[in-house]
């Protein structure tokens, strides 16, 4: 597994607080990452499998670790998390290629995903702060 990106963002809240918004990631939850898609109903633990366009997205909670994990079928792996913070919290999103074999041809696929995450990280984490009644920001 290869990290390809790291971004972060300051929450100005307690990281329990804002675990628990970040973390209700099934269809329908409040948290930003929150996936349109279907699960098996018998999927109800904090490890699930999402049907969306045809694709699989395994989601993977770790409460303890205040951390959600989004992995596709081939390359991709997104993992955020909340950490302490002088401020109140960090928000940390991490990109990784997780590609078993023909990893190369994942340099070539994974341009578009990663020249979007930035925006979509900092829209994230504007909806996060809204959604808290506190102020949020991408850190450079």
């Amino acid at each position: 597994m290869t990290e390809l990106l790291e971004l972060r963002a300051v929450v100005e809240a307690g990281p329990d607080a804002v675990a628990d918004v970040l973390l209700d990631v099934r269809p329908g939850g409040r948290s930003p990452l929150a996936q349109d898609g279907e699960i098996d109903e018998t999927d109800t633990g904090d490890e699930f499998v999402l049907m969306r366009g045809g694709s699989r997205i395994t989601v993977t909670i770790d409460r303890a670790d205040r951390s959600v994990a989004l992995q596709g079928e081939w390359w991709y792996r997104g993992v955020t998390s909340v950490e302490a913070d002088p401020r109140g919290s960090q928000v940390v999103h991490r990109v990784f290629n997780v590609a078993e074999g023909n990893g190369w041809a994942v340099r070539f696929a994974s341009r578009g995903p990663l020249r979007a995450a930035p925006g979509r990280f900092a829209d994230e984490v504007r909806l996060l702060g809204e959604l808290l009644g506190v102020k949020a920001w991408v850190v450079d």
